[in-house]
């Protein structure tokens, strides 16, 4: 079975790339693919690109294109949970798209993509791992941990820790603390990203499995754009070792 694995930016993709054996490249829609080996599970690597349409877009060459079984994003994100740091990984259960909606008494009211109150109502938000694929995810790490990071990107004397629960997707990046405040209120998230909540939309119309995978590489408040430059390449390094350990239950 082969996995597609999806990442925004170039330094989420770079640790991958050394990593692939016997990689075979090729561009489609100015993407570009390499299918190769990772620890001997087959899988397709690929750069989408930040936001929802570039993810969406990637997401749907797998699993039409290239006919990945499973997708799974991963990379990096803004904390929102205070109880947080930077380093430390999310894995979603829920994935939710908190810039879509509608716009009623000058705010947003969230809603289910592709849906509206009055066009096609519905008592969803947000999309959820499959259960089993979770639990699998669980067990294969529970116990593991990941080394601290280096002094120079803030690390202590204790590794990253690995949370489980919701993350937001919106085509925005987030550099305000009081929205940041807001949105983990509103919707109980753990992390906000920009490409999630796409390629979980279009993995459900193929029915296949995703998962998203994130290591903070910031908080989301006013130094977010700071804290992204000096750690996002260490970060990232977190989220595809995370990937790596996973192979033998996503195939």
């Amino acid at each position: 079975m082969t996995i597609g694995v999806i990442c925004a930016i170039p330094p989420e993709l770079a640790y991958l790339r050394r990593a692939l054996v016997d990689a075979k490249r090729q561009a489609i829609a100015q993407v570009t693919f390499d299918t190769g080996d990772l620890d001997t599970h087959r899988v397709v690597l690929a750069g989408a690109g930040m936001g929802k349409v570039n993810a969406g877009l990637v997401a749907t060459l797998l699993a039409d294109r290239f006919r990945c079984r499973t997708v799974v994003f991963t990379g990096v994100a803004g904390g929102l949970d205070p109880q947080l740091d930077i380093g430390d990984i999310v894995i979603a259960e829920r994935v939710v798209q908190h810039d879509f909606g509608l716009i009623t008494d000058g705010s947003l009211q969230p809603y289910q993509p592709g849906h509206v109150p009055f066009i096609n109502p519905t008592e969803r938000l947000g999309h959820r791992v499959n259960p089993e694929l979770i639990d699998r995810v669980k067990q294969r790490l529970e116990g593991f941990a990941l080394p601290s990071l280096s002094a120079a990107a803030g690390g202590g004397a204790h590794p990253p820790q690995i949370s489980y629960g919701t993350i937001l997707t919106g085509d925005q990046y987030l550099h305000c603390a009081r929205t940041r405040d807001r949105l983990r209120d509103d919707f109980g998230a753990l992390a906000i990203e920009m490409e999630g909540g796409a390629v979980a939309q279009v993995c459900e119309s193929f029915a296949i499995p995703w998962l998203v995978v994130r290591a903070l590489s910031d908080l989301a408040g006013g130094d977010s754009g700071l804290d992204f430059n000096r750690f996002v390449d260490e970060v990232a390094v977190g989220s595809a070792r995370i990937l790596l350990r996973l192979l033998d239950v996503l195939d």
